[in-house]
């Protein structure tokens, strides 16, 4: 109960998603009317898809990952935002997300802008600001996933996650928002700097203790 006094604004994320995401599973009106697809958004204005969809998730397995890793590094994230703004650190914990949502869709909404067969859905890009941003503020620490068994400290997990997914965007052979990872990654590192510059300098000098 400590930690989840400590991140409400994860939990809540994560509990508002699931039940959407969950809804959606059986509701195939409610899941049109959410996925984001950047032609309705451009030509028909209907400009909630931008926020709506990273509330749905293809599958079980897509949305038990992505609130896996936001519940494993959201916690971490939101503590150092209270930590560093005592006043306004959920509320901008908050709007860190709530922008990574938008600014992870600009790539396929640049590209697929007149694509009325495009669609996406997922919370991968908001969830890959979390994780950047958590790797901003531990440079020290280091990250492993069930597909990864042996733990890499997070600055290289970091670097390889962002070449990886430029390659495979650019590839553009799957159905995978590659473009999306790597949008909210770099937001997600930058954001927390552009609030407070010193922690490009907390980064580095942590970084080369090691």
């Amino acid at each position: 109960m400590e930690y989840l006094t400590q991140t409400p604004i994860t939990f809540f994320i994560i509990f508002v998603t699931a039940i959407v995401s969950i809804l959606a599973f059986r509701n195939h009106e409610m899941f049109d009317k959410f996925k984001f697809n950047p032609y309705l958004f451009v030509h028909k204005h209907d400009y909630t898809r931008l926020f709506s969809h990273a509330l749905l998730h293809a599958d079980w397995l897509h949305l038990i990952v992505n609130m896996y890793v936001l519940y494993a590094f959201g916690g971490i994230t939101e503590q150092y935002f209270s930590v560093l703004f005592p006043k306004s650190g959920k509320f901008l914990y908050m709007i860190m997300y709530l922008l990574a949502v938008v600014v992870s869709s600009l790539p396929s909404l640049l590209k697929h802008r007149n694509n009325h067969y495009y669609n996406s859905v997922g919370a991968s890009g908001a969830v890959s600001a979390v994780l950047f941003a958590s790797i901003l503020f531990e440079p020290t620490g280091k990250i492993g996933f069930l597909f990864l068994p042996i733990p890499i400290p997070s600055p290289i997990f970091g670097l390889i996650y962002l070449v990886y997914s430029w390659y495979m965007a650019k590839k553009g052979t799957d159905n995978i928002g590659h473009d999306a990872h790597f949008a909210g990654s770099v937001f997600g590192f930058v954001f927390p700097i552009f609030l407070q510059p010193v922690l490009i300098l907390r980064f580095y000098t942590l970084l080369i203790s090691v």
